[in-house]
Formats: C-alpha cells, sequence, structure tokens
C-alpha cells in the first residue's frame, strides 16, 4: 500500500505533467531598487553589511532587518573609510559574555516605493531605544527585528532588553570590572507610527517557595493580519533543567551576583543552545487603542502530570479570517511513541474558541512546518525526509477546506520530484507561493540556493534569476546591441583602477503582494578588501583601502546579501543571454548568510503579511 506522501507524489507528477502540455508564459520581473546595477545603497543600512528584506504590504511598504554591523578603526573613521562602499568591509566580531559589554548587531528597517528618503531606500526604525548602525559615537545593545507588516503599517517583531552593567566587588575575582547583563533576551514588539507596544509572555519569573526570580521569558511577534491580530510564541513555563539551573543560580555554591548568573545561563553556549530554555507555546495578541491582549494556543499534545520533556509550539503564519499556521510538538495519532514537531494550523470553532490541527505526515517525515496561510485556506510549509540517502527539505501545501486530502509536494524543475531542497515562505491571495530553492545536484558539497516563484493554478515553478529582466541581472546593452556584464571599476590604494563583472542573484524570496511585488534576498558580487591581522582595512598612502588581488592582480570579489524588490516589469522581456563563459574571479562566500535567522530562540523566526 502506497504512503500518503507516495500517493501526493504520484497525484502532483500527474498534474504537473498536464501542466508542461500547456503554454503559460510566467511574468517577468525586474530589480526596482537597484542603482547603476548595484544594490549596495539600496540593500542595506549605512554601516552594515547584510541586508534582508522579509514583509511586504499591499502599499508597497517593507520591513527588513540589516545584519553585521562593520568592523572599522578610529583611524578609518577620521580618515573617511566609513563612507566607502566599493568594497567589502569585515563584520565586527559579536560574543556574548557577562564580562564585556554588549553590542547589538541587527537592526530593524523600513523601505517603501513613495519612502521619505527615496524610493525603496532602507530607513532605520528604532526600537526600544536602538541608534543606527552608522552611529560610531554610541554603543547600541538593543538587537532589533522586524518580520511583518499589515495594511495599516503596523510593523511587528521582537526586540533585546538594553544593556545593565554592576560593579565587580568581589574580592576574589579581579578579572572584570563590571558584569553585564540584561532583563530579558527576546521580546516581541509591534509599532506603529512612534507608538511601541510590547508583547510580553505570560511567563517571566521564577518563583519556587519565598524566592522570585526575574527570568524575562521570551516571545516573539512573527505575522500580523490585517485586523491587528498578531501572532508568534511566547515562553509559559520554564523547562525542567532550566529550573535545575536557576536553582544552582540561588545557591551558595555560586559566587555571582544573582542577576549575572541568570544571565550567564540564558546566554547561547559554544554549541549554539541556552541551558534556561522555556515551555514555549504559540500565541496570539489581539492589538485595540494601543493595547494588546495575549493568549496562548493549545499544544498538539497533551503531556503527562510527571512528562518533564520541554515541548514547543510557534505560530508563523496568519490570514484575514484569523487562521494561525506553524507548527507544534505533536504525538502521531495518538502514540506516545512517535513524538515529533510538525505543521499544524489553528482555527476558531463555533464558539470561538481556537483549536489545534495537525497537517498528517508520512511516516518517512522526521519533522515538518507551516510557514503562511492565505484567505483561502492554503498552506504553505515544508518537511523534511530522506531523498535519495539524503535529508533533504521539500516545499508543500495543504488546503484545510479538505483537511482529509493529502498535502501537495509539487514538483520543482523537473516533471517528476528531485532531491532539491525547497522551502516556501509566503503566499498571497491569488495562489502565487514564494521560497528558496537549491540549484544544484552535487550531493556532496554546499548547494547554492535561489528564489523561486510557485502558480498554483497552472503548477509552473520558476526560479526567480530566470525571470529577471537582463538590467536586473548586471547586464548592459552596448551600441552594438549586445548584452554584457556591467564593469565595475573601483580605485585601489595603490592608485591602480581595477575591475570586476557586475553580478546580481536572487538567492531568497520572502514575502510577496497581491500586485505580485516580491522582496527577499539577493547576491551581489564586491571585491574584498585587505585587512591586518587585527581585521583592520589596510589603507594606502592615498587613502583609500587596499582590496584583495588573485595572482593575475585581478580583484578577489565575494556574494554579499542585499535587500532586493522585484515588481513585474510593463515591459521588456526575461534575460536570455548566455553567460556561462563569466566564471569570473570570485568565492561564493555567504552561502549560509541566512542562517543567522535559526540562531534565534527555536526556530528562524518568519514574518508574514497580510
Amino acid at each position: 500500500m502506497k504512503s500518503k506522501l507516495d500517493k501526493a507524489l504520484s497525484l502532483v507528477a500527474l498534474g504537473v505533467l498536464g501542466v508542461l502540455h500547456s503554454a503559460h508564459a510566467a511574468p517577468v520581473y525586474e530589480i526596482v531598487n537597484i542603482e547603476n546595477y548595484d544594490l549596495q545603497r539600496t540593500g542595506t543600512l549605512e554601516g552594515a553589511r547584510n541586508g534582508y528584506a522579509l514583509g511586504i504590504n499591499a502599499n508597497d511598504e517593507l520591513v527588513g532587518i540589516a545584519k553585521g554591523k562593520k568592523k572599522l578603526s578610529t583611524s578609518d573613521v577620521e580618515g573617511g573609510i566609513i563612507d566607502v562602499e566599493d568594497g567589502i568591509a569585515p563584520e565586527e566580531t559579536i560574543t556574548y559574555s557577562i564580562t564585556a559589554a554588549i553590542v547589538a548587531n541587527n537592526f530593524a528597517f523600513i523601505a517603501a516605493q513613495n519612502g521619505a528618503a527615496g524610493a525603496w531606500l532602507p530607513t532605520f526604525d528604532s526600537i526600544n531605544g536602538t541608534t543606527p548602525p552608522s552611529d560610531t559615537s554610541v554603543v547600541n545593545s538593543v538587537d532589533t527585528f522586524y518580520y511583518d507588516i499589515n495594511d495599516a503599517g503596523l510593523k511587528v517583531g521582537s526586540m533585546t532588553a538594553p544593556e545593565k552593567k554592576t560593579e565587580n566587588t568581589a574580592t576574589t575575582d579581579n578579572t572584570t570590572d563590571y558584569w553585564y547583563y540584561r532583563d530579558y533576551e527576546y521580546r516581541g514588539v509591534a509599532k506603529v507610527g512612534d507608538t511601541e507596544i510590547p508583547l510580553p509572555p505570560p511567563y517571566t519569573q521564577y518563583v519556587k517557595d519565598d524566592k522570585t526570580v526575574q527570568l524575562g521569558g521570551w516571545s516573539a511577534a512573527t505575522a500580523v493580519n490585517n485586523n491587528n491580530l498578531v501572532v508568534g510564541y511566547a515562553s509559559t513555563d520554564i523547562s525542567k533543567y532550566g529550573a535545575d539551573r536557576v536553582a544552582y543560580c540561588l545557591s551558595t555554591d555560586n559566587t555571582l551576583p544573582l542577576d549575572v548568573c541568570i544571565q550567564r545561563e540564558q546566554y547561547p553556549n559554544d554549541q549554539g543552545t541556552r541551558n534556561i530554555q522555556y515551555q514555549t507555546r504559540a500565541f496570539i495578541w489581539q492589538l485595540e487603542n494601543g493595547a494588546a491582549t495575549g493568549t496562548a494556543l493549545p499544544l498538539g499534545l497533551t503531556p503527562a502530570s510527571d512528562n518533564t520533556l520541554t515541548f514547543t509550539a510557534q505560530a508563523l503564519g496568519v490570514n484575514n479570517d484569523g487562521v494561525v499556521a506553524g507548527r507544534s510538538h505533536v504525538y502521531r495519532y495518538g502514540d506516545t511513541g512517535r513524538l515529533h514537531q510538525d505543521a499544524a494550523y489553528w482555527s476558531k470553532d463555533a464558539e470561538g474558541k481556537y483549536q489545534y490541527h495537525w497537517i498528517p505526515m508520512a511516516d518517512a517525515v522526521s519533522s515538518s512546518i507551516a510557514y503562511d496561510v492565505n484567505d483561502n485556506g492554503i498552506v504553505v510549509g515544508s518537511y523534511r525526509s530522506y531523498i535519495s540517502g539524503y535529508l533533504r527539505d521539500k516545499f508543500f501545501y495543504f488546503d484545510i477546506n479538505t483537511p482529509d486530502v493529502p498535502y501537495v509536494t509539487p514538483n520543482d524543475f523537473a516533471a517528476t520530484t528531485t532531491d532539491l531542497s525547497s522551502k516556501p515562505k509566503d503566499i498571497n491571495n491569488k495562489g502565487q507561493i514564494v521560497g528558496y530553492i537549491e540549484t544544484t545536484y552535487d550531493k556532496e558539497k554546499p548547494r547554492p540556493k535561489a528564489g523561486f516563484l510557485y502558480e498554483k493554478s497552472t503548477g509552473e515553478f520558476s526560479n526567480l534569476n530566470t525571470l529577471l529582466t537582463c538590467e536586473s541581472k548586471g547586464f548592459e546593452k552596448g551600441a552594438d546591441g549586445n548584452w554584457t556584464r556591467h564593469k565595475v571599476e573601483v580605485q585601489d590604494g595603490t592608485g591602480k583602477v581595477l575591475s570586476y563583472n557586475s553580478d546580481i542573484q536572487v538567492v531568497e524570496a520572502s514575502s510577496i503582494n497581491e500586485d505580485g511585488t516580491i522582496v527577499g534576498t539577493a547576491f551581489i558580487r564586491k571585491p574584498s578588501y585587505q585587512f591586518d591581522k587585527n581585521g583592520n582595512i589596510i589603507v594606502g598612502e592615498n587613502g583609500l583601502p587596499l582590496f584583495e588581488l588573485s595572482g593575475n592582480g585581478e580583484p578577489v570579489t565575494a556574494y554579499v546579501p542585499r535587500m532586493v524588490v522585484l515588481k513585474p516589469a510593463t515591459n521588456g522581456q526575461a534575460c536570455t543571454v548566455d553567460d556561462s563563459t563569466d566564471t569570473g574571479n570570485y568565492e561564493r562566500q555567504g552561502a549560509a548568510s541566512l542562517a543567522w535567522l535559526l540562531a534565534l530562540p527555536l526556530v528562524w523566526l518568519r514574518r508574514r503579511v497580510r
């Protein structure tokens, strides 16, 4: 008997084969936030290396994140190097320690087609007192994130608490003058205009006997609909091991101040895990008159009273009817021996109470997640399973109106299922789905990724880079009518003029609105500066930085991520220029640049706009 997965694959294979025999032209797209074949100025905030667009609304307003504050010495700033954007500056190394000041590395921004600063120019948006990455006069300790924006301009995301410090008065520890800590690690936040609305979790303090310890808990707002219903996740209790660590901080064995000991236990360790974890639930906040009312959504299982495991559920998308998409721990088919973290959705019953719904997964699937749901009830997500002997993530969609019909795994670039990993990030009400997919089949090497557009109505699956106009890919038309790569010229610190070929690759599509406007992340090619042993830029006698050169004297280039905005082209054609001979002299750095999203508590924090 075929598994549900096999059945779904068989059905979709037949469907896609039928589509292959029909004629349908995918839309042509152009990158509209490009200046002179470059996304440098329009792709991130000044003073930050990387930029990511995460959500767009119907009014062509977007939210995003700039990450990676540039490492620049005092002489760089005084000499004007801080304004040089011709190459890739080093990123400031951020470490979290109770003996060092907290330095922020993530900055929320907004941009709009009709933005006050200019079309699609990223504009720093302060949350919780943050300062822009270009401001070197202060040390900003608050990390901020935007994931979503609704049509009324309500933005949602998360923030950290600002740094606190206390003097080290211990006579046995002279390694530091101060201890550094903060009141909470992550807290959801909504912002409209200049008004910020914190979205705290229900569990923020540890209480036992006559002891009360302020922990802060954690929460995050990942999506918002047009009715100002915000979804995300929040801490509802502490884990068993986390409670043990708090008990240690309260014991006489601990020689640190209580707040500092708690901070140490909440920071990620070398393995990226935190000693203090929380029972975490999918959560919703209804915003009205500047206030938020929070409600925990049901977990996909009922733990036994003596169960000490840590269970997690998260809400990642929401439609205008209030249907919530995400994931939860669940015992598949009620079997306590089959604990998985699977895609789910929550919807209201006849009495207006939210009920949990599991999206049934095949036995071969180890885990799954739902990222979004549109107003027609189509959920999009991905599952993880072995394909050809390797664990892969595959994009699926599921119709909540027919819950007995299995999820569908669309084919991507072939008439049958490939082993290319793919993840959707957003779906609009037209059934257009965007996300990212791997583009090469080498099983032993890291696989490059590309943004994709999937048309559910036709089954057409497209690499967004094949839908771009030539200008949007870094080409320019010569006097002879032929397209060639735009040649970028930069002056080196030696006075020599160097050149390299422009290149833009869309690597992830994060959001699509009803007009088909897509935002996401592109890699752009830039040359690398030379650094000294301390990681500072080496400057030549002419005051300009030195570039790293190959054995042929050409600049060594790398790819860095930038925010990108794609709009359907009113005229023009998709670029068909064959530039396979343009191997360039570059390194594919930054292939894992989006992995920072996974470093946030428990999961990469999705945004979604409706």
